[in-house]
């Protein structure tokens, strides 16, 4: 998981034929977690999104989907770069594991 804007990068990446890097801490990464479908993500106020400039911007009790992080699917990355080494996304655990 990343901040909003990472998957819709990746999809960018991918649909022009460019690989797509993750720079990360190994100790960023939760092995505990079957995988990114499992990983908790925090819902943000409505009105950080319904409101602006001081302003309410959409119709009072409107509906809004506000998360915090997207997750990037595996298959949109081309490698995940730590300080232990750079991974194919399916190795990244199991390497980290081993160090």
């Amino acid at each position: 998981a990343n901040k909003i804007g990472t998957y819709a990068a990746a999809i960018a990446a991918h649909y022009h034929q460019v690989p797509f890097y993750v720079a990360a801490p190994s100790t960023t990464f939760d092995l505990t977690l079957a995988s990114g479908d499992s990983i908790p993500i925090e819902e943000r106020a409505a009105e950080e999104i319904t409101c602006g400039l001081g302003r309410q911007t959409a119709p009072t009790g409107a509906k809004t989907y506000n998360p915090a992080f997207d997750v990037t699917p595996a298959k949109l990355i081309s490698g995940i770069i730590t300080e232990r080494g750079v991974y194919k996304p399916e190795d990244v655990g199991r390497a980290i594991q081993s160090t």
